[in-house]
């Protein structure tokens, strides 16, 4: 027996799941940009700051639990459980927020495996919120949700690094830490909250890698996955030390990848979901690639010219790292969303978000070779290059293909869909 699922409002859904996105990125703003300032002005030493940053790997490595993770959401009776894993992961994340604010910054091993700990409650807490979404809407609504993620990420990272930053100066570490706590709270409930997505039904299908692995679609989609991630982050990763070799002093750097970052990529986000929908992800990452190809061919002459006017540098930096970004990356989640079969969703959508984090983790490592080596000019020229080659083959790899139309097509959600219609 199968039962079909009841659909939610497209706006409920965003909504709840826009909630959960921005406290993810809250955490990751708190540990990988504020506290390492915060830590470095108690006085604690480069090299144990630097081991912070091995909380990242919990969100690279997640796709080697989220199978087990997608076969408890989703049994084989009976409504999805990605509320009480949210429950539980949000939770977990909180109560690791509040031991972090009272054990303090100078116990330094005990803050890390708090770290570890949090970043792996949220990236289970992803697991469950990507495929929730992926189940929830409809195709012709991806492009909302995708602008919630990416739109949180950068309301979210701005909270986490830049007002837990204000909270630590006027008040100190413990109340700051325990108010990103509550907080997290706070924006998790309403999904807790809302009724579950689907009603009793019967699954026979056991989410598996190999299952996402053996399909042709998925395959195309981690290559897919890897370019785009190459070409669009990997020219932005010397950004920074540009800007400040180019004269460029913190203060207003700081401002640039706050305050200029959260306006112009959450309003670009949000144009992002309207172009998705409007005209489909493939063509808006194409017009991504080009943009940003203009943006860092700029960039390069810039670097050449070595006397741009710094109102140029910041107006190709924020259009290029915030408004191109965060347009193209609207366009990549929604084709995530429409590779990801609604079977084992979590399972993935994770495992090509991993590739993307895997291929920008490993970029870095390159882009300061060039720019050591040859300059900021060949750098910045070399990416701009390589994102205008990449259309091509992500207009080949992003064509729909008649296996992902079909698998759609077949699940409850989509005559559900059609019974509404």
């Amino acid at each position: 027996m199968i039962v079909v699922r009841h659909l939610h409002s497209p706006v409920t859904v965003v909504l709840t799941l826009g909630g959960l996105y921005v406290g993810q990125s809250i955490i990751g703003g708190v540990t990988f940009s504020a506290l390492p300032s915060v830590l470095r002005d108690r006085g604690v030493p480069l090299d144990q700051i630097g081991l912070t940053y091995l909380a990242v790997l919990p969100w690279v490595l997640r796709f080697l639990w989220a199978p087990a993770i997608e076969r408890y959401r989703l049994p084989p009776v009976g409504p999805n459980r990605s509320r009480s894993i949210v429950f539980v992961g949000g939770v977990i994340s909180a109560l690791g927020l509040v031991f972090l604010g009272v054990i303090g910054p100078t116990g330094f091993m005990p803050l890390l495996g708090l770290l570890m700990l949090i970043a792996f409650a949220a990236s289970t807490v992803d697991i469950a919120c990507d495929a929730e979404a992926v189940e929830g809407l409809s195709e012709r609504h991806h492009g909302w949700v995708n602008a919630a993620q990416v739109g949180g990420a950068y309301l979210g990272a701005a909270v986490g690094s830049g007002l837990y930053l204000i909270l630590v100066a006027r008040f100190d570490w413990r109340w700051a830490t325990i108010g990103m706590a509550v907080l997290l709270v706070l924006l998790g409930l309403p999904f807790v909250l809302s009724s579950a997505a689907g009603s009793a039904c019967e699954r026979v299908h056991k989410p598996s890698l190999r299952d996402a692995l053996r399909r042709v679609s998925m395959r195309k989609g981690l290559i897919l996955s890897a370019l785009y991630a190459f070409t669009q982050k990997w020219g932005l990763s010397m950004l920074g030390p540009f800007l400040i070799d180019s004269g460029l002093d913190l203060t207003s750097l700081g401002i640039l990848n706050g305050l200029g970052g959260l306006i112009v990529g959450f309003a670009c986000a949000l144009l992002g979901g309207a172009m998705v929908r409007a005209w489909g992800a493939r063509s808006v990452m194409l017009l991504a690639l080009v943009l940003q190809a203009l943006a860092l061919c700029g960039l390069a002459l810039a670097a050449r010219s070595g006397g741009a006017p710094q109102g140029i540098l910041l107006v190709l930096a924020l259009a290029s790292s915030s408004g191109i970004l965060a347009l193209g990356f609207v366009a990549l989640y929604a084709q995530f969303m429409s590779l990801s079969d609604p079977r084992q969703a979590g399972v993935d959508f994770t495992l090509l978000q991993c590739m993307d984090a895997l291929v920008s983790m490993a970029g870095g490592v390159g882009a300061g070779w060039i720019s050591q080596n040859h300059g900021y000019g060949v750098f910045f020229g070399l990416n701009g290059v390589l994102a205008l080659a990449a259309a091509a083959p992500v207009a080949f790899l992003s064509r729909r293909s008649g296996e992902a139309r079909s698998r759609h097509e077949s699940t409850p959600a989509a005559h559900a869909a059609s019974h509404a219609r």
